[in-house]
């Protein structure tokens, strides 16, 4: 404990307690808990389930990674149903694909007959185009699932020529800035990009220290 501020004190460190709680937890594992958390790891695996049908010039099959050139990916209740009345609300999309996952805080299934209260991962096309794909996932990726998620979903795209485009929300209050978030225009939108994307921004830039989080930022 610091005895004035501004004292710099060394916090004790667990490090080497915790790998000794680990082993000994470790040893302590019994074979049925070890099943149970076999069973656990195998209900939390991700599956994508793809229903582009074979034969078509424009269609791979699950084995050959199919060509996209342009995938968007809304994250959250709020950016999907923003792709539902702007986007989504024509004919000129088919259904493609759906994510089948398991957590503590959602349960999907591999139907695409969904409302718009469930919690789902779906995968779109554009007829007109078949290299656009659009993503709507309003479900919960918990933090060791979305690596699993990134790897197949991209898994099955080749990736030269493919630009990603992710919509996502975060409320106002987690927004850091010098002004009043009483002042600012609600909602708003910011920007990041990666180096490689070479054209104009459609607005501005998000200011540091602001983060992204969660699958959005995987």
């Amino acid at each position: 404990m610091a005895t004035f501020f501004g004292e710099v004190v060394v916090a004790p460190s667990r490090a080497g307690v915790d790998d000794e709680e680990s082993a000994e937890e470790a040893c302590e594992e019994t074979p049925e808990d070890r099943e149970i958390r076999r069973e656990l790891e195998k209900k939390r695996e991700i599956d994508v389930l793809w229903t582009l049908k074979s034969g078509a010039s424009s269609e791979s099959s699950a084995d050959e990674p199919f060509v996209c050139s342009t995938f968007i990916i809304a994250i959250g209740h709020n950016a999907a149903a923003f792709l539902s009345s702007f986007i989504l609300d024509s004919v000129c999309w088919e259904v493609v694909g759906v994510v089948k996952l398991w957590n503590e805080w959602c349960r999907t299934s591999n139907t695409t007959n969904v409302l718009p209260t469930d919690s789902f991962c779906l995968f779109y096309r554009l007829i007109s185009d078949p290299t656009v794909f659009l993503c709507q996932c309003s479900c919960y990726v918990a933090e060791d699932q979305q690596f699993q998620w990134l790897e197949k979903v991209f898994g099955c795209m080749r990736k030269e020529g493919l630009q990603v485009t992710i919509l996502s929300t975060c409320p106002v209050a987690d927004y850091k800035t010098q002004e009043s978030t009483l002042t600012l225009p609600s909602p708003f939108l910011k920007a990041l990009k990666t180096k490689e994307f070479k054209e104009q921004v459609c607005c501005p830039l998000l200011e540091q220290p602001n983060i992204v989080r969660d699958l959005p930022a995987a």
